[in-house]
């Protein structure tokens, strides 16, 4: 995955490693094993925890612990200090419960010693579960129950991406899609027709109907998986590889950046998150939000990561993570931060659960083969395609109700709101992405078969024959515990 890379750049970065300080980390994150999407409301599996702790355990022994590997400057320990970390998620059941059990596993509970209070009067107070830390979660409406939506966009409230990701169901490359592959889709009939009918069982609802498959393949008894024996390697493969293939052009389409909508927030929030912690001298260090795939789809699309490994056209995994390291290799000391001149930034993914035997792989941005990146470089191409304010989303967007009616008549003057990366320009935030979510939502309207639609999957290629569907690219399940066969 990191053929992209020539040798002189690895050995650069390795010899860098030894002396590297970070300063903050920006982590986004999706939600761990759930229920199935197709049986709503869908909700987080004990598996899934397992998934989301496992993961917060990782970047605690990564970034936080005492003894962590690469721990960020002055973060604490032990005690977690609010002011030092952000947490945020959507309202939305699955990925709100995923971010406290990733926090669980970052600051875990301290027992009996740290945990304790001693009152004026004498009176000794022990902190509830053995030390247990509450750490706020900031909620944004912005992706709000998006587990349990079967439409992409329906969550970005986006008329204009809305409207671009339905022209997608009137390509040529996606009516050729459709029909090379409906004999598939006939075969996987008695699988799911307690859920879908014979006629919303074909590439209009591809993800669904794997999605639905794959929580089967993992949770369900044979008693309740009927014809569980027609779901062979083969199918399981092809069955995701088109919906990664629906999924990834639902999410983002080059020559219309508006599908990407939600990539385009991310990115703001990402390098603002990161300003932040520049221009407050560390002060605030880590950053935590919790989202769905569409997102993590439309970054990838939007970053040009998809040059530097073909597995960006997939799907991610559950638990599966992109992590913005702000590094210097400059002395950093108290009340002596490093100028903006010595600050880099590092990408990196990781497919699924992270653990000390999977860890995240660095890959470079916007199609480059250099990383990590210096602060202007990286803000500068993040600038390229964010989207910096509530007047240029409402622009972007085409919309002009509710919050955009106020907006509309000043969208002339919101460039001059663009976020330089350098003075801390008003961003979205957090808060204002969550007003932003709570606009009026284009109606969707695709007739009786789009019941359930959904998220991206690969980049679309011109496939004749199922046999050619076949060797598509997509990030492999085999090896990932939400993504195999039970």
């Amino acid at each position: 995955m990191l053929s992209k890379y020539s040798v002189s750049v690895l050995a650069a970065a390795g010899l860098a490693s030894a002396q590297e300080t970070v300063l903050g980390v920006y982590i986004f994150s999706r939600h761990g094993d759930r229920t199935a999407k197709s049986t709503p409301p869908a909700n987080l599996t004990d598996l899934g925890y397992n998934e989301v702790y496992t993961s917060g355990t990782y970047f605690r022994n990564r970034y936080i612990a005492s003894d962590a590997s690469s721990r960020i400057f002055g973060m604490n320990s032990d005690l977690v200090k609010q002011s030092q970390i952000v947490a945020s998620a959507p309202t939305d059941t699955v990925l709100q419960n995923s971010a406290m059990g990733f926090l669980q596993g970052l600051y875990p509970p301290v027992g009996e010693t740290l945990g304790r209070n001693t009152l004026r009067n004498g009176t000794s107070v022990q902190t509830p579960l053995n030390g247990y830390q509450l750490i706020p979660l900031q909620t944004v409406q912005t992706g709000t129950n998006s587990e349990n939506a079967a439409w992409l966009q329906g969550s970005t409230n986006c008329a204009n991406a809305q409207i671009s990701s339905n022209d997608y169901f009137n390509s040529a490359e996606y009516l050729e899609t459709y029909n090379a592959s409906q004999p598939l889709y006939d075969s996987v009939v008695p699988m799911v027709n307690r859920t879908f009918s014979a006629s919303q069982t074909n590439f209009q609802n591809a993800y669904t109907i794997w999605d639905l498959l794959n929580v089967a393949s993992i949770h369900n008894s044979s008693t309740n998986f009927p014809n569980a024996d027609l779901l062979t390697p083969d199918v399981f493969d092809q069955l995701f590889w088109l919906a990664n293939n629906h999924e990834f052009n639902l999410a983002y389409n080059n020559s219309e950046p508006i599908r990407a909508i939600t990539g385009a927030i991310l990115a703001n929030e990402v390098v603002t998150a990161l300003n932040t912690t520049i221009t407050s001298n560390g002060k605030s260090k880590l950053n935590i939000q919790f989202g769905a795939y569409a997102g993590m789809l439309s970054f990838f699309g939007l970053a040009n990561l998809t040059q530097a490994s073909p597995d960006f056209f997939g799907i991610p995994d559950y638990a599966s993570t992109l992590t913005w390291e702000l590094v210097t290799n400059a002395t950093v000391e108290n009340g002596k931060y490093p100028s903006t001149n010595d600050i880099s930034v590092r990408f990196l993914f990781h497919n699924g659960t992270t653990s000390n035997t999977s860890t995240p792989t660095e890959f470079p941005l916007f199609g480059g083969d250099v990383s990590p990146l210096p602060w202007n470089d990286f803000v500068n191409g993040m600038n390229k395609f964010s989207i910096k304010s509530q007047a240029d989303w409402c622009t972007a967007c085409g919309n002009s109700t509710g919050v955009c009616a106020s907006s509309s008549d000043s969208s002339s003057s919101s460039n001059a709101a663009d976020n330089d990366g350098g003075n801390g320009g008003s961003g979205i935030s957090n808060a204002v992405a969550g007003v932003i979510g709570a606009m009026v939502t284009l109606a969707v309207v695709l007739g009786a078969e789009l019941l359930i639609m959904l998220v991206a999957g690969l980049r679309v290629v011109r496939k004749k024959t199922l046999n050619a569907l076949r060797g598509g690219h997509a990030i492999s399940p085999v090896g990932s515990e939400t993504a195999q066969k039970a």
